[in-house]
């Protein structure tokens, strides 16, 4: 089942819908966050019954699910102080009705309502084996202020382990970026379903281990179709991979041309070739510069080459076209754009090609730099294509600035795969891929030693070799980045983030696949 990633309002609707159309009371939910929350802690420290826990709750429902955790533990026998950053008048709904039941047991409760105030809980936050962060809830708009932000910062510099309910405090939870205070936490505990800002970077570096546990939400709440946005695992990508026939021969597995490559870049072309054959296609052909043709003869041996027609700067001419259109004739998959370089020509020869592409192409790197103000002719390409920017790419391509394209990742990856009618994949740590109906799927796998020269290259020759085996574009590219990381992710316990480079990930692939499909494989096989 796809694990949808969810807004502050969302998130809201799913909560109201389980209690108006499921007859769930919120109260009962609120329980249930509080209950798994205690679950979740006392897997992650052992013996917590001989441990110090404070918890520092807002006004809100955040608070609520603090106080449910406070009376779990009182219950358990563990010794447990709550701090409460309002007047205890101030607490309305199902959180009053937790604050009620708190002090009606006996728990140490403490109302800090000042900043002098909020200066005496230090001591006791210090010697605390844990802190629960629950201040503010997932309604959190704007930079945290005044005390919340004070508190946020005393629990930051306190240096215990933060557990954070549902989210830190201070993260907006529809985006990926930092506003003001947030808390730094060790683990988060999220109730029912991810939220975007525990998910995107930068905000996902204060989030810690996120766990995301059942609060009883209907699983027909849960599988809406309006929640358009999920992360992409690995058992979602069963049959992905096509069977190998015994009795198959090289043309069985498709065909891939590559267009790519000019002087000092032949290195991208070459990775996307060989990563196109590693991802399973039967044939592949790098179509390149005929100056650089003789280099890469002898640099490929299971590549085939062909040299195409070149400008004075030694980049494939507009020339080549009417070859390069002879060449596509019987490939399933065309990858164009690794180290191709920005010359005008060379531009305008991609501009024709992908204006007459019959066959499944991916737009890479220089291939997308070419099609500049001219995305409106993808919509008139028959197989809707695959585009692979990274944020740069994408905000030279919209002509915006990438900041913007940082801080609203989501719905401008889905902006650009609707208007266009493309597959777009976002690169960059938790890369998007978004559909051509505008539902986007978040990956989860990789890490920071793939900023690398090179590892883009590598992710386009993976999806086009899936293409070339007939896979549809938008399940190739979602297996082909979460292949693509999983393979950096053996490649940075092999050698280190440091140390790592393109080829060293290339060299992984393999055995991402084997791990692939040992995950799809029946239990008892």
């Amino acid at each position: 089942m796809a694990v949808g990633v969810v807004t502050a309002s969302q998130m809201r609707e799913l909560d109201r819908r389980a209690t108006e159309e499921y007859g769930i009371p919120s109260l009962l939910l609120m329980e249930n966050a509080g209950l798994q929350a205690v679950l979740e802690l006392e897997r992650a420290f052992p013996r917590l019954t001989q441990r110090r826990v404070v918890i520092v709750c807002g006004k809100g429902n955040n608070g609520g699910d603090g106080f449910v955790v406070a009376r779990h533990l009182f219950d358990r026998g563990i010794a447990v102080e709550v701090f409460l950053l309002a007047r205890q008048a101030e607490i309305k709904g199902d959180a009053r009705t937790n604050l009620e039941i708190i002090r009606r047991v006996g728990v140490p409760l403490h109302e800090v309502t000042t900043n002098r105030e909020l200066e005496t809980i230090r001591e006791p936050i210090e010697r605390a084996d844990v802190v629960v962060d629950a201040i503010l809830g997932t309604g959190t708009t704007g930079p945290a202020k005044g005390l919340f932000g004070e508190a946020i910062e005393l629990l930051n510099r306190s240096g215990r382990p933060i557990v954070a309910l549902d989210i830190p405090s201070g993260l907006n939870s529809d985006e990926g970026v930092i506003y003001g205070p947030s808390i730094n936490a060790m683990l988060t505990v999220t109730f029912g379903l991810p939220k975007r800002g525990l998910i995107l970077y930068p905000a996902a570096s204060c989030a810690g281990r996120v766990v995301t546990v059942d609060i009883g939400l209907p699983r027909q709440l849960l599988t809406d179709p309006l929640l358009d946005v999920s992360l992409v695992q690995a058992e979602d990508l069963v049959g992905t991979l096509p069977p190998r026939d015994p009795n198959a021969h090289k043309g069985t597995y498709g065909h891939v041309l590559v267009l790519a490559g000019s002087p000092g870049k032949t290195g991208a072309a070459a990775m996307c070739a060989l990563s196109a054959l590693r991802m399973g296609a039967g044939l592949v052909t790098l179509a390149l510069p005929e100056s650089l043709n003789d280099a890469m003869e002898a640099k490929l041996t299971e590549v085939m080459t062909e040299p195409l027609p070149e400008t004075g700067e030694r980049t494939v001419s507009f020339a080549a076209l009417e070859r390069i259109l002879e060449l596509m004739k019987g490939k399933r998959a065309v990858a164009i754009g690794p180290g191709l370089s920005i010359h005008p020509e060379t531009a305008e020869l991609v501009r024709a090609v992908v204006n007459t592409a019959q066959a499944q192409i991916v737009v890479d790197a220089d291939g997308i730099n070419a099609l500049g103000p001219n995305l409106e002719m993808l919509r008139n390409v028959p197989l809707p294509p695959v585009l692979t920017p990274h944020p740069g790419e994408l905000a030279r391509l919209l002509g915006i600035d990438r900041d913007e394209v940082v801080r609203n990742r989501i719905p401008i990856a889905q902006k650009v795969a609707t208007s266009f009618g493309v597959h777009l994949v976002l690169k960059g740590a938790r890369t998007l891929i978004a559909n051509p109906e505008g539902r986007v799927a978040i990956n989860m796998t990789g890490n920071a030693g793939m900023a690398t020269g090179g590892t883009g290259d590598v992710l386009t020759g993976l999806i086009a070799g899936l293409l070339a085996q007939s896979v549809n574009a938008g399940l190739a590219a979602k297996a082909a980045v979460y292949l693509h990381g999983l393979a950096g992710d053996l490649a940075a316990e092999a050698v280190g983030q440091e140390a790592m480079v393109a080829s060293d990930l290339m060299a992984q692939v393999p055995e991402a696949i084997r791990q692939l499909k040992a995950h799809m494989m029946p239990a008892g096989s």
